[in-house]
């Protein structure tokens, strides 16, 4: 077929005598007149060596390509960076991992810009990722196809199925004298069995089904495991879909709106999914030009049933639901109980109903459960606001038994004190250990505290002890922990005011969290706080103190669609 590429930003690199120069160098990697002639797809992935979810997204890129070029369209490679949060874990690799989103999005928004590509394939595997590569599709709001590089296989120890998250745990429970050396390097011989990203319900799973929520990603594509061979099948059906939505001029902002937002919240609820998505969600809504905050969340979570029975809270881990149906069976429940927006279009250029409608709900089976017996009656994060968050905090109650605590503050400035008095039990039964700086601005970088969570846990004291931070948790972590609290120390928030024996209460019921302190407390307290120096003071974690807002908001760093005059689509 011939196109037309008069209205596609490809012209600006391919059409025309004074672009003779810029055609040079297609042909000088091998391009035809034909192809050059084509739509440019730009296929973005966050290949690399650092982790299992990364390791095969090299392998599904060249499956969306086949995809492209049997649509009459021209396939551009290129890859981007990624952060991977079991490695960067429990050091000051961390403070890379919440930064990396903006890297992500900005790098794919600059590679897409400088060679002007038409469309947008996006593979990305691991936390950051996925709503990096997200972000930056509606950015740029050219036709764009969201694949998941896939989970990882489930472990096997001791004839239960494991994940990392497991090897985490076990370093509280061999610390407290609970496992010997030999189990738990059995363990983490045999926890990570296969490309993939983690296992379970936690940031990465949680943000696939984000995406086939929010119409990005081709239904069914979040689930299959990521050595299957199924999956390269829904890179190369990505590749030709794009190329439809090119020629239908379906774009990302046209499908990602307030409805599919809130879709895409009440998904993460009823799958009992990381925090994290309380920051991911808002920073993806900002790049459409939506107000879409925690608060907003918050609500959907309180009106949504608990219903996929996934770890961590959980039996089961992401395989276990893609053999039950996939994030279409989870979908279908909730559309059918009214939680859902119907109308919504997708990048099948069909509507979630459409999507949906020959989806059965597999009776023989209790990953994910009926609406008529929820694990619980409301989402497995919860939001919570007080005099110690009057911006907000988020917890994630799914397992919790019980959905208050009240106890005593046990403040620290920074993840490494916090973790290593948690090694040496230097903290009470009853305690809510503080551990504060460590927000966007404070860390920078906001980090996620799954060493010291999983080390809590590990020590048996889930439930038991409480944990308060501006920084985040990790899609894993579980326990009583309440993360984002906002405003965070850095600006001095009521966080950072905070001593030693201060009674916190927490309610997850009525969504609160409040310090036992008058306000004329809290004033003198604010008027005797000094600001702490930065920690880092070149570089990018420097610019990205410099730039970055609220959690309440996403941690976003610029301002958004709404100030925008012309998308890059439109050049």
């Amino acid at each position: 077929m011939k196109w037309d590429k008069s209205k596609l930003p490809s012209r600006h690199v391919s059409v025309g005598p004074e672009r003779a120069p810029h055609r040079s160098y297609y042909y000088a990697m091998g391009l035809t007149e034909e192809e050059i002639a084509q739509p440019f797809v730009g296929v973005a992935t966050c290949w690399n060596e650092a982790a299992p979810c990364n390791i095969a997204l090299s392998r599904q890129a060249q499956a969306v390509k086949k995809g492209v070029k049997a649509a009459n369209a021209t396939p551009r490679e290129f890859t981007t960076i990624t952060v991977t949060d079991g490695i960067a874990m429990g050091h000051e690799g961390m403070k890379s991992s919440l930064i990396s989103r903006e890297v992500i999005a900005d790098s794919v928004e600059l590679t897409m810009r400088g060679h002007c590509y038409d469309a947008l394939v996006g593979l990305a595997g691991c936390d950051k990722s996925l709503p990096g590569m997200m972000m930056a599709m509606l950015r740029l709001n050219v036709p764009s196809v969201f694949m998941y590089g896939g989970t990882i296989l489930p472990g096997k120890f001791k004839g239960k199925d494991v994940t990392v998250v497991d090897v985490f745990e076990a370093v509280g429970t061999h610390a407290a004298g609970k496992m010997s050396d030999a189990d738990l390097h059995e363990l983490e011989c045999v926890a990570c069995p296969s490309a993939g990203a983690c296992g379970g319900q936690f940031t990465a799973n949680t943000m696939a089904c984000v995406s086939e929520a929010l119409g990005l990603a081709l239904p069914g594509s979040a689930g299959t495991p990521a050595p299957y061979e199924s999956r390269d099948a829904y890179a190369e059906a990505s590749g030709k879909q794009v190329v439809e939505l090119i020629k239908r001029n379906l774009r990302p902002r046209d499908i990602v709106t307030l409805k599919a937002i809130e879709n895409a919240a009440v998904v993460v609820a009823a799958s009992g999914g990381s925090t994290n998505a309380a920051l991911h969600l808002p920073a993806i809504a900002h790049e459409a030009g939506i107000d879409f905050d925690l608060h907003a969340m918050a609500k959907i979570f309180k009106r949504t049933p608990y219903i996929a029975d996934l770890k961590p809270a959980g039996r089961y881990v992401a395989k276990d639901m893609h053999e039950v149906g996939g994030v279409p069976v989870l979908m279908k429940v909730l559309l059918d109980g009214g939680y859902l927006h119907g109308d919504c279009i997708t990048v099948t250029g069909k509507t979630i109903t459409e999507n949906l409608k020959d989806i059965k709900f597999p009776t023989n089976q209790d990953v994910i459960r009926p609406l008529s017996s929820p694990l619980s009656p409301t989402g497995g994060v919860v939001g919570l606001r007080g005099n110690l968050a009057p911006q907000g905090a988020i917890v994630k109650v799914a397992g919790l038994k019980d959905f208050t605590f009240r106890g005593p503050a046990l403040c620290f400035d920074s993840e490494e004190d916090a973790f290593a008095a948690v090694e040496k039990r230097q903290y009470k039964i009853g305690d809510v250990i503080v551990i504060r700086y460590e927000g966007p601005r404070g860390g920078p970088g906001m980090r996620e505290m799954l060493s010291t969570t999983a080390a809590l846990y590990g020590q048996d004291t889930g439930g038991k002890v409480a944990l308060v931070t501006d920084g985040r948790f990790s899609g894993g972590t579980r326990g009583f922990c309440i993360g984002h609290v906002g405003p965070e120390a850095a600006v001095g928030g009521p966080i950072a005011l905070l001593k030693d024996g201060d009674m916190i209460a927490i309610d997850a019921n009525k969504g609160t969290i409040d310090v036992e302190l008058s306000e004329a407390e809290l004033e003198a307290r604010r008027k005797a706080w000094k600001p702490r120096a930065p920690n880092f003071t070149s570089g990018t974690l420097w610019k990205y103190a410099q730039l970055v807002g609220d959690a309440e908001k996403g941690a976003v760093t610029h301002p958004g669609t709404k100030a925008e005059k012309r998308a890059y689509a439109d050049v």
